[in-house]
């Protein structure tokens, strides 16, 4: 994993170029190292995870299946610096869902293979940039299992919940030109890393605390009674209105320039 920040944007690249970006107990654990990090940096105001080499990533490392043949029962593990309280209990499900909880945007960008928990991975994100010729599968029916990192929760939002399971059920392939058709894919480009940190520049220059109020409150639809989405959305405009940023997004405004937003809610 390789994860840098610049203006506000943290770069986050698998980096198992060699396995196709496959998934070990290290890949994982090393997502949820990178995630839980990223949540606590204030620099930061959008994220963009991808792939290095040839693909997004492959899903379960060959080997783990390989062992899995000899009747191994194979997990994935990560020791937490801190104790976590979030919803999912797994190692696999939290590589996933550590992006789903952060609290600013996540834009995956999906070239080459995204498989299985690869697959699952890319879910996380708020946004997805896919490549045309990218493949993309829900390939855990081919060696005998269901989804287990927050899949089977998360597919359905974005698909419906028969295309969900026809997926889930056959493991086929699909292109990025489909993914995009079906809901899979936020956008379908030849460039999707490109087109992903340019769209995380642009939401970087935006009010960061709005931005993640904005998160926060799209997160909640359908998710929450009604009245307890308008409750928030209130608390929402209570906290931004007349606060620093929100002050100088005005002024920006009317004066025709440039916002300059601090990392400093106040």
């Amino acid at each position: 994993m390789s994860c840098t920040v610049t203006d506000g944007v943290a770069d986050v690249r698998l980096d198992r170029a060699d396995k196709l970006n496959a998934l070990d107990p290290s890949m994982a654990s090393a997502l949820i190292a990178t995630g839980e990090r990223l949540r606590r940096d204030p620099r930061v105001r959008v994220v963009v995870v991808s792939g290095n080499g040839r693909a997004f990533c492959a899903g379960l490392d060959l080997r783990s299946f390989q062992a899995m043949a000899g009747g191994q029962a194979v997990r994935l593990r990560h020791d937490d610096e801190q104790p976590y309280t979030g919803a999912a209990s797994s190692t696999g499900q939290r590589a996933a869902h550590v992006w789903a909880e952060l609290p600013m945007p996540v834009i995956a960008a999906v070239h080459g293979v995204a498989f299985g928990g690869g697959l699952q991975i890319a879910l996380g994100a708020d946004i997805r940039m896919v490549a045309p010729d990218a493949r993309l599968s829900v390939m855990e029916i081919r060696w005998g299992l269901a989804p287990d990192m927050t899949g089977t929760q998360v597919l359905p939002e974005l698909v419906g919940r028969d295309v969900a399971k026809e997926l889930t059920f056959t493991g086929r392939i699909v292109d990025g030109e489909e993914a995009g058709r079906i809901g899979l894919a936020t956008k379908v480009t030849a460039e999707p890393r490109k087109a992903a940190l340019e769209l995380a520049r642009e939401i970087a220059g935006k009010n960061p605390q709005a931005i993640r109020w904005a998160k926060q409150l799209l997160d909640l639809a359908g998710r929450t009674p009604i009245a307890d989405g308008f409750a928030a959305e209130q608390q929402a405009i209570g906290e931004l209105i007349g606060s620093r940023n929100q002050v100088e997004a005005v002024r920006a405004n009317l004066d025709e320039r440039t916002p300059v937003f601090t990392d400093d809610p106040q």
